[in-house]
């Protein structure tokens, strides 16, 4: 039995984000993200207008009437959405965690692609996959989704990036569209992206909170490493301490750029202290110009 502020917590991002899904991203997301190809529907009478290219000879030569062929598009896609449970995923120095907000880009993403009827899958992941939902349509498949993203309990605390991409790509034989939703905390996993990013269409969504790039004005405070337990001493009033962990941060994120471009993927950075849904727009806008350019 699911406690009752898990279940208004769910209900909340399932109205927030149903809602950004349907007046925001449908749109974009059917532009984006458009079907295998086309199947033949049936043929109809040429009408002033039409292709000249999809004219049906034999048809026509048969009755003596122009006929042409329609096609509609083989629209079913699989969306498989990636999300890194690590124990750096609760991190969070406002209102919500890094883990809330994988939740909440998680949840658009897959009402975006039910209002599309394409199928959503979910892999939970650490150093080694925790859950795997297989993919599904409908509205209440998505409310699962939200509900474990949230609330599932994994075994073990670090991050293997290749592992869960390994488990993807043995598991998905046909092409996916997938949102990899992370901390990146991790290492030595490119090579794994780029197999996979051969394979499928994977898009990279960097989850960061502030306190990861700024440290707060506390004076003498203890860091732990959510992943590996690991505890230093900081003087967070020191001036030179707090260029040095700043300029550390820019490296974490101006490397995993590079990664990723070498990788040949997507990037959407989203941090808990900023609005999501420009990031998300943004990339789609970008998508759209580099297929219609």
């Amino acid at each position: 039995m699911i406690p009752r502020h898990y279940l208004r917590k769910i209900r909340q991002i399932e109205i927030r984000t149903s809602r950004l899904a349907q007046e925001m991203l449908a749109g974009a997301y059917h532009s984006v993200f458009k079907g295998r190809g086309m199947d033949f529907e049936e043929v109809r009478e040429y009408q002033l207008g039409d292709d000249v290219r999809t004219i049906d000879w034999n048809v026509s030569a048969r009755t003596g009437i122009t006929h042409i062929k329609k096609y509609r598009e083989e629209r079913e896609l699989t969306l498989v959405i990636m999300v890194d449970l690590s124990a750096s995923g609760m991190t969070g120095s406002g209102l919500r965690s890094k883990r809330d907000l994988a939740a909440e880009i998680a949840s658009v993403l897959a009402f975006s692609a039910t209002r599309n009827s394409d199928r959503v899958g979910l892999i939970l992941f650490t150093d080694e996959v925790e859950h795997y939902i297989p993919a599904r349509k409908g509205r209440s498949h998505v409310f699962r989704l939200i509900r474990e993203i949230l609330f599932f309990e994994p075994k073990r605390r670090a991050t293997s990036c290749a592992r869960a991409l390994h488990f993807l790509n043995h598991l998905f034989p046909r092409r996916a569209i997938v949102f990899l939703i992370s901390d990146f905390i991790d290492e030595g996993f490119e090579k794994a992206l780029k197999i996979t990013n051969r394979k499928h269409d994977v898009i990279a969504i960097h989850i960061s909170d502030p306190i990861e790039s700024r440290l707060p004005e506390a004076g003498w405070i203890v860091l732990e490493d959510a992943e590996t337990g690991a505890l230093v001493e900081v003087n967070t009033g020191a001036p030179e301490v707090k260029a040095e962990f700043e300029r550390a941060a820019r490296e974490r994120r101006e490397n995993l750029r590079r990664m990723l471009r070498r990788a040949g993927l997507d990037l959407i950075e989203a941090g808990t202290d900023r609005p999501y849904l420009i990031e998300l727009r943004k990339f789609f806008e970008r998508r759209i110009l580099a297929r219609n350019g």
